[in-house]
């Protein structure tokens, strides 16, 4: 008596025809996708002087795609190593800060002594630096240090580090100055977010608020008026010790603030409606 197809003598003799044909079939779509790939058999130089082209010509997308073809067949060597670092600038020049983020901190992680990594911290810091706005920030000229502060805060962890660790890379000065711009750039931003606290009578968190910039950014032009919101801001909560306080620093340090005799409200840009 033959068995049932359903018995178990089936089942097993079903599963062994799919394993014995599954490699065939991948076989031959992999011959098929190679044979359709007008880069097919392209050395690694080849691949990498059309991917520059296409870097050069703005065609990002393209460009990585050369490089990431040109990774995957020659992993090893100078040219995948160039592809990883240009792979970054690529989406850095096409506005995805995420990917180019990402490929840096792979190149960071591969080759940590690579003699161009101080260029891949200095392009990390300035993916950060020059996160785009989006056209609502550029068409209502928004002030770069009212956004989100997370990216300047990793631009500049990446240039402090290439500031402190490569103290002869070429990229070291103009880091430095980038530092500097984040540094008050920060302050601004805690200093907006101050500023809105008074604006909702919040009294404490905008005191609170100003104090972080005078404590962490002592140098910054925004301690001024930093100084100011803390003044009003106890004056307003009956703290007065902490009013004469604030106000006498304010005082000696600049005497001829305009917060003195004008006080702390701002001229909102048109864009605020709220």
């Amino acid at each position: 008596m033959l068995p049932s197809f359903r018995s178990p003598i089936y089942g097993t003799l079903r599963r062994l025809i799919l394993l014995a044909l599954t490699p065939l079939v991948l076989s031959s779509c992999a011959l098929f996708q190679e044979d359709s790939d007008p880069t097919k058999g392209w050395s690694a130089n080849k691949l990498y002087t059309t991917a520059k082209e296409s870097l050069d010509e703005g065609n990002y997308e393209q460009a990585v795609k050369y490089y990431e073809k040109l990774e995957a067949r020659y992993p090893y060597g100078t040219y995948a190593q160039q592809a990883q670092i240009e792979t970054a600038y690529a989406h850095y020049k096409a506005n995805e800060p995420a990917p180019a983020i990402a490929a840096c901190d792979r190149f960071i992680k591969l080759h940590p002594n690579h003699p161009n990594l101080d260029y891949v911290y200095y392009l990390k810091g300035m993916i950060g630096f020059n996160e785009d706005l989006g056209y609502g920030g550029y068409v209502m000229q928004q002030d770069p240090t009212e956004r989100d502060p997370k990216s300047m805060r990793e631009s500049f962890v990446a240039f402090k580090y290439l500031y402190d660790n490569f103290p002869n890379s070429k990229y070291r000065d103009d880091a430095a100055k980038r530092m500097l711009w984040l540094v008050n750039a920060l302050a601004s931003h805690d200093l907006h977010v101050a500023n809105y606290y008074v604006r909702r009578g919040a009294w404490l968190a905008a005191a609170n608020r100003a104090q972080n910039v005078v404590r962490f950014y002592p140098d910054a032009p925004a301690v001024e008026e930093a100084l100011a919101v803390m003044a009003y801001s106890y004056g307003q909560l009956g703290l007065t010790d902490l009013q004469s306080d604030s106000d006498r620093i304010l005082r000696q340090n600049y005497p001829n603030s305009r917060f003195l005799t004008q006080g702390i409200q701002r001229t909102k840009p048109w864009y605020h409606l709220y």
